[in-house]
């Protein structure tokens, strides 16, 4: 498998949590953001969405880090990352889309870009007020979920890795990079305390990547 990847990413973050976790090897390749790599034309002949993740994989291209992440699932179905029953899959989706649908396309670094210019928003009401603004409304209602569907105090449903751990910790990541006041929302930082130390996790943070830095 072959996963076009940016270590700063968080939905490329995620999908290297889960590759980790099911034991999946891969070849990264990097397609730097910041550098405007993704939208050059020999990745749009790739992946016409110009975005990462994508994951190629016998020939097929997958982009969306939910669409991945629910292909290796199905495909690669050992360890899973969602429990059994119909009801506590839905719910196990749902956190996982409240993070991926709500909060990560308003914070996105294209997000923030267009905010900045063309629009002229100053760079530190951005980094301060938009982009607190949204993890606060994300991770309040997170925060009372899992309080209620974790059942250990170390994952955010039941007793196992999730897919919904698998989209808190880089968002997570990206909370604190931002700075955000994470003093409302102890469930959570516990949680993710937890899973960063896990190898699969551990493995897949920016900093552990080879395009690190750039």
């Amino acid at each position: 498998m072959k996963l076009y990847d940016y270590f700063r990413s968080s939905a490329a973050f995620r999908v290297r949590i889960a590759l980790h976790y099911k034991g999946l090897a891969y070849e990264s390749v990097s397609k730097k953001l910041r550098d405007g790599e993704h939208r050059a034309a020999d990745y749009r002949a790739v992946n016409p969405q110009a975005l990462v993740p994508a994951l190629e994989d016998g020939g097929v291209v997958i982009a969306q880090s939910i669409a991945i992440i629910e292909y290796l699932e199905e495909k690669y179905p050992e360890p899973s990352l969602l429990p059994r029953g119909a009801a506590d899959r839905a719910m196990v989706r749902s956190m996982a889309l409240a993070i991926a649908c709500e909060v990560h396309p308003l914070n996105n670094l294209r997000v923030l870009r267009f905010l900045e210019s063309p629009l002229g928003v100053d760079k530190k009401t951005i980094e301060t007020t938009w982009y607190s603004h949204w993890i606060a409304e994300a991770f309040g209602a997170l925060e009372a979920q899992a309080r209620q569907a974790s059942g250990d105090g170390r994952h955010m449903f039941g007793t196992a890795v999730t897919m919904a751990d698998v989209f808190i910790v880089p968002q997570m990541y990206n909370a604190r990079r931002f700075q955000c006041d994470l003093a409302p929302y102890p469930t959570l930082t516990a949680i993710c305390a937890h899973l960063e130390s896990l190898p699969a996790f551990a493995r897949a943070v920016p900093e552990a990547q080879p395009d690190a830095g750039s």
